[in-house]
This record gives structure tokens, sequence and C-alpha cells, in this order.
């Protein structure tokens, strides 16, 4: 029974993390013990219930509908599991973007462990949209319109894009006046390569063969280029705004392009029935609030 039992917990945690060493971390196990407990679950099951992709694995439909079946009874148990650990009852699993979670949420944590020592905070980084019914996560950072049915979704910030580079980029080169003026240097992109050429297009600029460039699968990445002196970076002015204090980034440009999606902080009705999760919830609005009616 507990051998069953240990199979089907490194199926859900390989089924949420989408790769074999990820889910192997988890459980303190080998990437070899993982792999060999999911084809010893598929041997008893008589089927297999993963496709192996570029990125790791990915469900087939038969994983699906195990996986359909696990998550919720994982999750209460998971659920019980931290409230037996004691203080641990008081801990509030998050995820968000690295780049967010880099440049807004970390520094502000020492904050929130003056206020609430007895509250445990997990920070859980990645790009994959988390499923907060089917896994042990109670809030979530998204960056949309809001629009998420089932959920309770609080609009947190609204970052804008502004154009930044590093000053000895732009060192013995004429000002920039305008948005075209960008397209004489090299431009760091987005790792979709949109964000240019849509700022451009906002501004009135034709620009086809803007997409040239190195691209980054993260905005950090983006911002640590500029601070290199690689090119002109278009990024959401949180993720520069520590560089631009320190001087190692400047804004060429006065005009900003509001960013249409703001992030906001999700989670289901009954998640917020924990008084930990809904403190931790409740702060990051007042904080964010705080940072809008400061003085820049």
């Amino acid at each position: 029974m507990i051998r069953r039992f240990a199979l089907l917990q490194t199926f859900v945690a390989v089924a949420r993390a989408g790769k074999m060493k990820q889910a192997a971390n988890e459980l303190v196990l080998t990437p070899g013990a993982v792999s060999q407990r999911i084809r010893q679950l598929e041997e008893v099951a008589g089927r297999r219930l993963f496709n192996r992709v570029p990125a790791g694995v990915e469900l087939n439909a038969a994983g699906e509908a195990m996986f359909t079946a696990l998550a919720e009874p994982f999750r209460a148990i998971e659920a019980v599991d931290r409230e037996l650990g004691g203080p641990s009852s008081s801990s509030v699993t998050m995820s968000t973007t690295p780049s967010f979670a880099a440049t807004w949420l970390v520094p502000r944590l020492a904050m929130f462990a003056q206020r609430y020592p007895d509250i445990e905070i997990v920070v859980e980084t990645g790009t994959r949209p988390v499923d907060l019914r089917r896994e042990p996560i109670d809030l979530a950072i998204r960056h949309g319109l809001g629009k998420y049915p089932g959920f309770e979704a609080t609009w947190l910030v609204a970052p804008e894009l502004i154009v930044v580079a590093s000053p000895d980029l732009l060192k013995d080169r004429a000002p920039l006046k305008g948005p075209a003026d960008c397209l004489a240097f090299p431009l760091l992109h987005d790792f979709n390569r949109q964000d240019w050429p849509l700022w451009l297009e906002a501004h009135g600029v034709a620009a086809p063969n803007c997409k040239k460039g190195p691209a980054f699968s993260e905005s950090h990445l983006v911002v640590r280029a500029a601070v290199g002196g690689q090119g002109l970076a278009l990024v959401r002015d949180i993720y520069a705004e520590d560089d631009l204090r320190s001087k190692k980034l400047v804004k060429p440009l006065t005009v900003k392009w509001p960013v249409q999606f703001a992030y906001y902080v999700v989670a289901t009705s009954e998640t917020l029935q924990k008084p930990a999760v809904r403190r931790f919830r409740d702060w990051l609005i007042e904080e964010a609030r705080h940072e809008i009616s400061s003085p820049s």
C-alpha cells in the first residue's frame, strides 16, 4: 500500500512539474529514481501516462485522466500535512514569474516578515500558468486583463513600458528626439519579439525590420543586457527602477506607452479563507497602493 502511494505521489509531482529533474528535487530523489517509479506505475496501469517533449514530459490522455482524479485528493493531503507541521500551517505558497519575483516581490518580503513573523512565505517562480485548483499553490500573481473565471482576482500594479539604455551606449551620440530614433541603435527584445514592434506602431513608426537583435525569455535578462550596453531595452518600469536609481541605466526618451495589462493577485475563494493567505494577499495590495501614492 505504501509502495503504491509512493508511485502515485511521484506521478503527481511529475505531472505538476513537467520535468523529471524538478520533481526529483521536490521529492528529494534522484531523477533516475523518479523515472523508475513512473515506469513502474505505467506497468501497473497497463498504459503510458506521459509523452516526452523537448521541454520535459507532458501528460497524455490516460495521464490527464489519472491526474484529474488525483490532483484534488493530493492537494487535500498536502494541506493536512502542512497543518500537522505546526508553525508551517501558517505558510503561504505563491507562484509568479522570475522577473516579477526578483524586481518587485522579493525586495519587499522582509517588510512582510517584520509584520507577520509567524507566516512563512514560499515563492515558486516559472513561466507556465499554474492550476490553483489542482496544485498546492495558494496565490498566483498573473499578468493579464484580470479575467479569471472562478477565481478572485485583485488588481495589483500596472507598470509601463519605458525605453532604457546604458549611459555608455548613448555617449557621443545625438540625443533621441522621438521613437524613430531608437532604430539607430541595437534593440533588445522580449522572447516573442513583440514589444518593440507594438511600441513603435503605437507611435506611428513603420519599422518592418525592428525584430532583429538578441531576445531574452525574462525581462530581468533584458535589463541586464541593457546595463551591459548591448542595446536599447523596452521594459516595464518596475524591472528597471533599481538600475535607474543607481544611474546604471537612463531613460533617453520621455515618452511612455502605458501597458494595457496589469498584474493581479489571483486565488480561489476557498484558499482565501485561510487567515495567513488573506493577510499576505492584503499586504501585497497595500504595498502596491503605497508605492502608487508615494512621490516619485
